[in-house]
């Protein structure tokens, strides 16, 4: 079987890029060893997490109304149910781009693919009683994503010691459950299990929650946890996991070492959430010849070619930050590039959110890589204590903040931290593209009472103008 461009990997940026060249009209095979188109993103991360965040949320909505002097009873939670539902909507889901596929004429062959040369694949169907087929073509966009990083020495022949995926699946709400890593993965899913009841830990190796984000965005999140969790643990270290039989059943023994010394506990359940690494490997990609660095990744230009000259790669396998809506982007662009259009892969800002409750989101320049690099930035910051839509919610622990270019007053990163930041964070994203200034932000009217005029009363606050916030005349800027 031959097909002109085969997209091997069915996730954000698979299908997004086998799509793209269907409506180009290009004759597209997707290749993916998961029944279900998707990929990582929607089956086992980012949909199901936030159908399981929203569920949280709205368990400490319930719980945060008290202080409005409406109480309700505590939730009974209908594990099945609650399962059930998370499954439903995946299921939407990808029934939808199945047939988005069928109607773009993109064939879909479900299995286990294998470079045996820069130009061929050796596909294993799903289906046990179906046979190889040799599969060659023109070009490849290489899409296979992404799985949970694994330590060694945790592995055990547990169901009690989870990954991000085993952990989405909801088997049981544990009586006590420990996050092994402090980044996002651990916190989303922390986030869950304590909502629904669980008494979580979390353990982590640095010196801070989200060692990536800007500390004052942090600091919000770090305050809410440590009243929702039973405990964060850091500059500590695991160093040894082991399962024990108790009267309740059975549980995992974990040996710490942190500033304190060294201890021991128990936990129903333990989720290590270390990050994940590149499926490039297992793939034949040594019998092509892509390049590979040391952590995994493969290497590629600006229009997502691999120095094999058949072969192009996109998303997670590709480097970091590990985010579907990259990928998306990078799909386009692999398409774009060989349907002979000048594409190129060069964003100024690539927002990044962390869905936990405050949410974080930033993108562009932080104030933690403008120190790092030692650029001179001017940092802007409006608390959401002044904003009258933050107040009428009862959620005032939010932050906005643009770092701007003193010279130019070009705005170069937007952080935010607080209800619904995910949702604002796209404005600040749009601004750096465009190479808006901070006077084109506030000068932009926005809907009042909102949460997204934060973003322009930061800008306010820049410029010395800001209503809400009062400086002395000596310190409003002359701009």
């Amino acid at each position: 079987m031959h097909a002109p461009l085969v997209v091997l990997g069915g996730g954000p940026g698979g299908y997004a890029a086998a799509f793209l060249a269907a409506d180009l009209g290009m004759t597209v095979t997707l290749v993916d060893r998961d029944p279900r188109l998707g990929g990582t993103c929607l089956l086992r991360g980012c949909i199901p997490s936030k159908a399981l965040l929203h569920v949280g949320r709205v368990i400490a909505e319930a719980r945060e109304m008290e202080a409005w002097g409406i109480a309700f009873a505590k939730p009974t939670i209908d594990v099945a149910a609650l399962r059930a539902r998370k499954d439903k909507v995946i299921g939407t889901l990808t029934g939808g781009l199945a047939q988005l596929a069928r109607r773009r004429n993109v064939t879909v062959i479900h299995g286990t693919a294998r470079f045996t040369a820069s130009s061929t694949l050796e596909v294993t169907p799903a289906d046990p009683a179906g046979t190889s087929q040799t599969l060659s073509f023109d070009h490849c966009i290489l899409a296979t994503g992404s799985r949970p990083a694994r330590i060694p020495a945790f592995d055990l022949p547990t169901t009690r010691v989870m990954d991000s995926t085993s952990a989405l699946e909801l088997e049981e709400i544990p009586e006590s459950l420990l996050v092994i890593g402090g980044g996002y993965i651990g916190l989303e899913m922390g986030t869950v299990y304590a909502e629904l009841g669980s008494r979580v830990s979390v353990v982590e190796l640095t010196d801070g929650l989200l060692p990536g984000a800007d500390r004052d965005l942090v600091k919000p999140l770090h305050q809410r946890l440590d009243k929702l969790f039973a405990g964060i643990h850091l500059r500590t270290k695991v160093t040894k996991i082991e399962e024990v039989a108790t009267p309740a059943g059975g549980a995992i023994r974990v040996h710490f070492e942190g500033p304190e010394g060294a201890s021991t506990r128990e936990f129903s359940r333990v989720l290590v959430a270390v990050g994940r690494r590149p499926n490039s490997d297992g793939i034949g990609l040594e019998l092509t010849g892509v390049t590979i660095d040391k952590r995994g990744f493969v290497g590629v230009d600006d229009r997502q070619r691999t120095s094999d000259p058949r072969i192009l790669a996109i998303g997670d396998v590709c480097g970091e930050p590990m985010l579907a809506h990259r990928a998306s982007h990078q799909g386009k662009v692999a398409v774009e590039g060989l349907h002979g259009e000048p594409a190129a892969f060069a964003p100024r800002a690539i927002p990044a959110v962390v869905f936990t409750d405050p949410e974080i989101a930033w993108a562009g320049l932080t104030e933690q890589e403008a120190a790092a690099t030692g650029r001179t930035v001017e940092i802007s910051r409006y608390p959401w204590a002044a904003s009258g839509r933050a107040q009428a919610l009862g959620r005032t622990d939010g932050l906005t903040k643009l770092v701007v270019d003193p010279e130019s007053d070009r705005v170069l990163g937007v952080g935010i931290v607080g209800a619904g930041a995910g949702e604002l964070v796209a404005e600040g994203a749009l601004a750096i593209e465009m190479g808006c200034t901070a006077r084109d932000l506030a000068e932009t009217i926005h809907p009042h009472p909102t949460l997204g005029e934060t973003v322009a009363f930061s800008a306010e606050n820049h410029l010395g103008t800001a209503t809400e916030i009062y400086r002395p005349r000596g310190d409003a800027l002359a701009r």
